[in-house]
């Protein structure tokens, strides 16, 4: 295996990596550019508890596969994201324990809240259950997508090469994720509602 720059001019990760093939010290660098991103991207979406072991193997992962790493997007976060994400999922299968990203990003808000009632607080604590169920109901690849985006910054394209599917792919799953939480969130009247209102 070798390493396939994408570009005529070699990213620092895409260095790092290539020069790991002969002197594995130095996939270190990789390490310390992107350890602290991922271990919080995965901390908010499979739990603190999960984070320290899930970032140590997608590391792990990321090192005995560094070989097959292509340097298309000139950064090797999007790769590393996606063998994350692959990693959650499987953790998933195991015990069908969806990630708690709306707990986590309730109790990290709720720490740097500085005012309001406690009425709004129940009242966000509501919607974060209601926005939690509602991620539970996607398809895990909408899912997956979707938070790559929101959680992981990463761009459409930078989506479709983690994944490797297309990025019309990417978009598609993109729009029909928000719709289905849109619904979930605030499902239409029913019909007979609508007449009586009418």
């Amino acid at each position: 295996m070798r390493l396939v720059p994408g570009t005529s001019r070699v990213s620092d990760d895409g260095a790092s990596i290539a020069h790991s093939l002969h002197d594995p010290e130095a996939f270190a660098e990789v390490f310390d550019r992107h350890f602290a991103f991922v271990h919080r991207y995965i901390a908010r979406r499979a739990g603190r508890d999960r984070a320290d072991d899930l970032a140590a193997q997608t590391f792990t992962v990321a090192f005995s596969h560094r070989g097959r790493y292509r340097d298309d997007l000139g950064t090797a976060r999007p790769w590393l994201l996606g063998i994350a994400t692959n990693l959650m999922r499987a953790a998933a299968r195991g015990d069908r324990r969806v990630a708690s990203i709306v707990e986590r990003l309730g109790s990290e808000a709720a720490t740097s809240f500085s005012g309001g009632s406690r009425a709004d607080a129940s009242s966000s604590s509501e919607d974060d259950d209601g926005l939690r169920s509602a991620l539970a109901t996607l398809h895990p690849q909408q899912r997956d997508v979707l938070l790559l985006h929101t959680l992981g910054e990463l761009t459409y394209l930078e989506i479709a090469e983690t994944l490797a599917i297309p990025v019309g792919t990417v978009r598609s799953r993109i729009s029909r994720a928000c719709a289905a939480l849109r619904a979930e969130l605030d499902p239409p009247a029913v019909a007979g509602e609508r007449r009586n209102h009418a």
